[in-house]
């Protein structure tokens, strides 16, 4: 008797670590994980188990994301079907959301591949291995959020302590053996740029005046070897610099004031004059966006990022308001969005509803209050985007260096605001803004597209209404005897009989041609010529165009 073949099973090694401490050395924790999975498969070799040659090592990442470089390679070739069995040290090496494994044990059961451990012995197949491995998984999530919470309160603690804990130290202060110290050619800077807020009053102002002096962000070296910041400051990182109490020795986390252990820069009188100022600038910028007609003034851009400012114009004694891109204002239209000019009225209303639907409005709110909780608002060809201003904790460690970040734009519209949620406060809302002209539908055959056919030339449409006109005058002159015969209409003409007769088939065209050609819906190369003689019968004179009943 004949044994049958045992069935070949490739089999994959996933390994994986959290940080990257000790990746460097000749031997470390993936070569460890590697090699016991190598000894486990070549002790199934009598089932037919092999290893593949690809390895995927996973070095530095967190088992909380299935995100990972070669875990993502390892769920291609499973998609490709090349694998039959995956081997991991530990479950945990895996993944440690129970919600992923879930999800990758469905894949694995989809593409027909086992997956082992080789610590804990587990088969997939069976629902006592899926509920063995469900209950550690558990416990390693469990573990995972308690480790999260640990560094949290630890993180907290230390803020409040006035610990520095670490991250990007605001301009004026460098990191020396773990502390913050003081740098004075910085530090200087920055109590310039408070001397020269309190004496020009404004932040845009303030801006105009460090652009001229030279007064940029600090550069720094990344460690990717690229270099940022280095540029001139905008409206909104320049507002969080004069906002921070970093400067005059506090550390604020989660709306308290602790003192913190660096050395402040800035005296304490000028720090509170400039917050003093700062107070009356929002009062005055609230206050005037109130008044004002326009609803969203200075919290309305195009799709390049230009602020949209509110204009209007004058037409037969009634106001249309409008926001117009700045940059179209400035003479550059080239620079303006897809949407450089947005009927005001239109706009607000849509985002009024969006808020309506989201913020219960309350009965003493007026329309101004109801918009403020609207923080920017960007006028797409499609839709409007949305976002709403719920603020958290400014990040003490954050400083002039954001000036390269996305929200740098954003928070120009509020200069007291120094950070936003990201994308649990954006919506987007379908808008398309209204013609203001009625566009000329040509008439077509079903298959073709407007773009790419052009109208009936006017010269040629003029010629073709004119030699209708006269068809018809010259038929009824027939009918009613002003006339006898055509050679009479030819002599008084002085023209052919064929071209007296010619112009009299035109009479006989279809009324909706006739319209057409009128309001010159016509395409181009229908014109005289193509139209003389036309078959009697309606339908036959629009198949003759190429035309159809339901396209005129």
């Amino acid at each position: 008797m004949s044994s049958k073949p045992t069935k070949r099973s490739r089999c994959a090694i996933y390994t994986r670590v959290s940080t990257e401490n000790g990746l460097d050395q000749e031997f470390n924790s993936l070569d460890a994980q590697h090699d016991a999975a190598v000894a486990y498969i070549r002790s199934q070799a009598h089932e037919g188990w092999t290893a593949v040659r690809t390895r995927y090592d996973d070095g530095g990442y967190s088992g909380a994301s299935t995100e990972r470089p070669a875990l993502q390679r390892l769920l291609a070739d499973i998609r490709a079907r090349h694998l039959d069995v995956i081997v991991v040290y530990k479950v945990d090496r895996l993944t440690r959301s129970l919600a992923d494994f879930a999800k990758l044990v469905e894949l694995f059961d989809a593409h027909g591949v086992s997956f082992v451990s080789v610590t804990q012995h587990f088969n997939t197949t069976t629902s006592m291995g899926r509920l063995t491995l469900n209950v550690l998984l558990s416990f390693a999530q469990f573990e995972r959020e308690v480790t999260s919470e640990r560094i949290r309160d630890k993180i907290a603690a230390s803020k409040r302590k006035g610990v520095w804990v670490g991250g990007m130290v605001p301009l004026g202060y460098e990191v020396r053996d773990k502390k913050v110290a003081i740098v004075e050619e910085d530090a200087e800077r920055v109590r310039t740029i408070f001397r020269a807020y309190l004496d020009m009053g404004s932040i845009g102002r303030l801006l105009q005046e460090l652009r001229r002096r030279g007064i940029v962000t600090r550069a720094r070296r990344l460690r990717d070897g690229r270099r940022v910041g280095g540029i001139s400051f905008t409206r909104g990182p320049l507002a969080h610099l004069l906002r921070n109490r970093f400067y005059i020795g506090e550390v604020v986390y989660k709306g308290e004031v602790c003192p913190g252990e660096q050395p402040p820069i800035m005296d304490r009188d000028l720090f509170e004059a400039v917050q003093r100022k700062l107070g009356e600038q929002r009062n005055d910028h609230h206050s005037s966006r109130r008044k004002s007609e326009s609803l969203l003034i200075g919290r309305i851009f195009d799709d390049r990022g230009n602020r949209m400012t509110p204009s209007h114009a004058r037409k037969g004694g009634l106001k249309y308001r409008y926001y117009v891109s700045a940059a179209l204002m400035q003479g550059q239209p080239e620079l303006a969005g897809s949407v450089s000019r947005a009927p005001a009225v239109e706009v607000e209303r849509a985002v009024s509803d969006a808020v309506r639907e989201r913020i219960p409005r309350r009965a003493s709110d007026t329309e101004s209050d109801y918009l403020d909780s609207v923080a920017r608002v960007v006028v797409r060809a499609t839709e409007l985007e949305i976002t709403f201003r719920t603020l958290i904790e400014p990040d003490q460690n954050a400083d002039d260096a954001t000036t390269d970040s996305p929200l740098a734009n954003m928070n120009e519209a509020h200069p007291d605001e120094s950070r936003m949620q990201g994308d649990t406060d954006l919506i987007t809302v379908p808008w398309r803004k209204v013609a203001t002209s009625r566009r000329r539908e040509i008439i077509l055959p079903p298959t073709m597209k407007q773009s790419d056919v052009r109208p009936i030339r006017g010269d040629t449409q003029a010629k073709l209404v004119s030699a209708i006109a006269r068809g018809r005058l010259w038929l009824c002159q027939l009918q009613t005897g002003a006339v006898e015969t055509v050679e009479q209409i030819a002599e008084r003409e002085k023209c052919s009989k064929r071209h007296v007769n010619m112009t009299i088939s035109l009479a006989f065209l279809a009324p909706d041609l006739v319209t057409a050609a009128v309001e010159r819906r016509l395409p181009d190369g229908i014109g005289v010529a193509r139209l003389f003689d036309p078959p009697v019968e309606w339908d036959r004179q629009r198949r003759m165009l190429g035309l159809t009943s339901s396209s005129v």
